[in-house]
């Protein structure tokens, strides 16, 4: 069987990590950029983005060959804006060889066509020989179809300028590379500046902002239909992944105008959290507290009223394990299933589907869940009966909580003693307690921006739920209790809607 040989110019189908394959275009990498070690990849450019990643060859399929396929098990707006983007590329490649076909009739003189198959070229590209080993043989596919360009025949000249996708960023749908940069990158030149190389496991190695994160897997959504309410700044990232991986989803919030954007995206529109419990085979819900979950679930309209033998409901959010044990109690007595699955995470993490999700209750629930966890997580832990990760959640919270107050308190007592705050900030990134989290929170206080990822009135909620857990276990719990002290002397000063770093504040008034 023939072997395809891809080069730069072909489209083709790229797989990254546990995203569905998406169509793209083999380009020259910037200069400055190297190949990774012991790959046999190429550099590809993704249409209806300005992403751009290194796909190992095994990962990358023609274009044509494949596309009935693709189209047929990948869905969602953005993968057809995606594939519309190409067909518009090729619609315009095509009649400019037209154009040049016909200008150059006069001149052949009988002279014979070439069959030898045409480049597509960007206008940024740089001649192949410049950048090509030497020692290094073309790269292949495994695949035994045509090359893409092949199947083209005549196909698009060299020259044409590559035109993105009119699709505008919209910074609740990222696509899997997407670099959260607001101004699309000019030339791919200044994109190796300022993006750095994550290895992934599968083998493919990607090209994102500095603060993006590569996911690993592979997922196929699950058949059941899933219901969503709370649509905040957890479970708008969490709905983002589902309708991404191709999940049916209904969703629901108290302020209904947050449901649009989702609506524009595919998922469907329920009134309440009855009619969505109802209409759904596993329903999740992601709200600020213990009350509100209550009052979701046991409520007039609420999520009791439409459950039914083998409706199956995952309550996400923070409580105390009290209440998860009424709620699970309440829906199993109605012939549902119960699960719970608090999230440790971020609003930046939960866009990113990085989040680390701790399930209890249902085990069969839990694994009916599997496509659900994986689009919206990196990773999932059962542990055992309903009410153990309510517990679980809050002791994270509680260590996570007092240590911000306790960067904090180093941060001002830096200031207060002639200290630099950066170069404290730098001195700690440089050893033992070196985080992402501490670099970001850190950062957040040095520039002022207090613009919510967790918000403060919600870490303060979990600090006193642990607290009241240590009291019921006769557990002395000292640190938390000093360190709410000082969320709740930051909530005085009004800054509950302010990120958890904002506990800052109440150390300087």
């Amino acid at each position: 069987m023939a072997t395809v040989h891809l080069r730069i110019g072909d489209l083709v189908w790229g797989k990254l990590g546990r995203y569905p394959p998406w169509p793209g275009k083999i380009v020259s990498p910037p200069k400055d950029l190297k190949k990774p070690r012991g790959k046999k990849c190429h550099f590809v450019k993704f249409f209806g983005t300005e992403d751009h990643a290194w796909i190992k060859v095994e990962q990358l399929k023609p274009y044509h060959t494949h596309k009935e396929e693709m189209i047929k098990i990948n869905k969602g707006k953005r993968f057809q804006q995606a594939v519309d983007a190409v067909e518009d590329f090729l619609k315009k490649a095509k009649g400019k060889e037209q154009v040049r076909n016909s200008d150059s009739k006069g001149d052949s003189k009988g002279k014979k066509a070439s069959n030898k198959p045409l480049k597509i070229l960007e206008e940024d590209d740089e001649d192949l020989s410049a950048l090509k080993d030497p020692s290094e043989k073309d790269l292949t596919d495994s695949d035994p179809e045509p090359s893409t360009i092949e199947r083209l025949g005549a196909g698009p000249g060299s020259g044409f300028k590559w035109e993105s996708s009119p699709v505008k960023d919209d910074p609740q749908f990222h696509h899997f590379l997407l670099s959260q940069s607001e101004k699309p990158a000019s030339s791919m030149e200044p994109i190796s500046k300022r993006l750095k190389i994550i290895e992934e496991d599968t083998g493919s190695t990607s090209i994102q902002a500095a603060d993006s994160t590569a996911i690993n897997g592979s997922i196929t959504p699950t058949d059941k239909r899933i219901g969503f309410l709370g649509l905040g700044l957890m479970g708008s990232g969490i709905v983002s992944n589902l309708l991404k991986m191709g999940h049916i989803v209904t969703v629901w919030n108290r302020t209904a105008e947050k449901c649009d954007l989702f609506i524009q995206e595919g998922a469907r529109l329920g009134r309440t959290p009855a009619e969505v419990a109802s209409m759904c085979d596993i329903t999740f819900s992601c709200v600020s507290d213990p009350k509100a979950a209550r009052d979701l679930v046991l409520g007039p309209s609420g999520v009791l009223q439409g459950i039914r033998p083998g409706k199956c409901y995952i309550e996400m959010s923070t409580v105390d394990p009290e209440t998860i044990t009424e709620l699970s109690q309440v829906i199993t007595s109605r012939g549902g299933r119960f699960l719970e699955a608090p999230v440790a995470g971020s609003q930046q993490l939960s866009n990113d589907g990085m989040l680390v999700i701790l399930a209890a209750g249902d085990r069969t629930v839990y694994e009916d869940c599997s496509s659900c966890f994986q689009a919206m997580g990196k990773t999932s832990f059962f542990l055992g009966e309903a009410g153990n990760a309510a517990r679980m959640m809050l002791i994270l919270n509680m260590v996570q909580g007092s240590f911000m107050a306790t960067i904090a308190e180093g941060l001002t007592l830096a200031q207060a003693t002639g200290q630099s705050q950066q170069t404290f900030l730098d001195i700690l990134c440089q050893g033992q307690m070196a985080s992402t989290f501490v670099d970001q929170k850190c950062q957040n206080i040095l520039q002022g921006n207090f613009k919510p990822d967790y918000y403060l009135k919600h870490i303060q909620k979990d600090l006193r739920l642990a607290i009241s857990m240590g009291d019921m276990a006769n557990h002395p719990t000292p640190m938390a209790a000093a360190a709410n002290e000082v969320y709740k002397r930051a909530k005085a000063l009004d800054q509950s809607d302010n990120d958890i770093s904002a506990v800052y504040r109440a150390y300087i008034h």
